[in-house]
Order: structure tokens, then C-alpha cells, then sequence
């Protein structure tokens, strides 16, 4: 993709959550979480790619200890809508009889955090908690699972790039969260 239409693609785009909005959002869910979590001896597990810059924002909040590992499953592989499960990576530690925390990008149909979910659950963790940065709110939700355990932010039905979400691959370092314009 040529770097004048990324850029037009950005210019264009309308903002729907600033760095500071989303910062804000982020403390409270941290002190939702650390509530939750605080005296059960977590692993944090983040979806790569997107919950990268969720997960790395999130866990400096957080001030209980924990252990940090990923998984990298996806359905969308850079392009604007999904389809089967791909699984690249499954974590290293064991998840036996631990509390995983799943952290993600998005929330849309669910698939994916419902996959994962279910693999922690079937790797032994004795509860498996998710948490979003952003649920997109329409009724196309396909999972089993219909929201997160944790969710900082709710939006419009858009598609959303920025803090770890992606417009064909790129826009994932964008310094708010974006809806593409049609």
C-alpha cells in the first residue's frame, strides 16, 4: 500500500477516542481489574498483534504481581474483515490451574476471544477472565461469548485503527483510536 493513500487514509478518518480518553479508560479498568485479580497470581496473555499496545499500556497500571506471555491467533490477517481461526503461536507457560487474563484489541463478533478463551480453559487454567480495549456495539455478535469480563471502551459500528488495531497492516501505532471513513 503506497504511503500517500495510508496517509489520506488517517487524514480522513475521524477520532473517535483521544490518547487521553483512552488513558482514562485504562485506569479505571485497571483498578477493575486489580480488584478481581489482585491475590490470584495471573498470567496476562495478549492477543498479538493487536493487544500489544493495550496489553503494554495495561500492565504498567496494574500493581499486583503477575507473568506476561502471548498467543497469536487471528482471523483477519491484515485485511478489513475475518474468516477462519489462525493460530501462529501458543503461549509457553502453563496455564494449569492458573488465572489467565485475556487481553485483546477488539471486541467485534467474538470469535476470536471466544476461541482463546476456550483453549486456556481447555490448557487447564482454572478461570479465564478477557478484557478489551474497545467493544464494537451492533448485533452481530457470533460467538458464544457476547462481551468481555473487562472492556475500557464502547464504540460505533466502524472500522477502527489505532492503539494496536489496524487499517490493512498499518495504523496500529495511531496515537487514538480512529473510525475509517466510507
Amino acid at each position: 500500500m503506497d504511503q500517500a493513500t495510508l496517509h489520506s487514509v488517517f487524514t480522513n478518518a475521524r477520532c473517535l477516542f483521544s490518547a487521553q480518553d483512552i488513558a482514562r479508560a485504562m485506569d479505571a479498568m485497571a483498578n477493575d481489574i486489580s480488584t478481581a485479580l489482585r491475590d490470584t497470581n495471573p498470567v496476562l496473555l495478549c492477543v498479538m498483534n493487536g493487544g500489544v499496545i493495550f496489553t503494554g499500556q495495561l500492565a504498567t497500571r496494574l500493581q499486583f504481581p503477575l507473568q506476561m506471555d502471548y498467543v497469536h491467533a487471528t482471523r483477519y490477517r491484515e485485511q478489513l474483515s475475518g474468516a477462519d481461526l489462525h493460530w501462529r503461536v501458543i503461549p509457553a507457560t502453563s496455564l494449569q490451574g492458573r488465572t489467565v487474563l485475556v487481553l485483546d484489541d477488539i471486541f467485534d463478533e467474538g470469535e476470536t476471544l471466544s476461541a482463546i478463551k476456550l483453549w486456556c480453559e481447555n490448557e487447564g487454567a482454572e478461570k479465564v477472565y478477557t478484557a478489551v480495549l474497545v467493544d464494537k456495539q451492533h448485533n452481530r455478535k457470533t460467538a458464544a461469548l457476547k462481551h468481555a469480563d473487562f472492556t475500557a471502551l464502547y464504540a460505533e459500528d466502524f472500522y477502527l485503527f489505532g492503539y494496536g488495531m489496524d487499517y490493512k497492516g498499518y495504523w496500529r501505532n495511531a496515537p487514538g483510536i480512529y473510525a475509517v471513513e466510507a
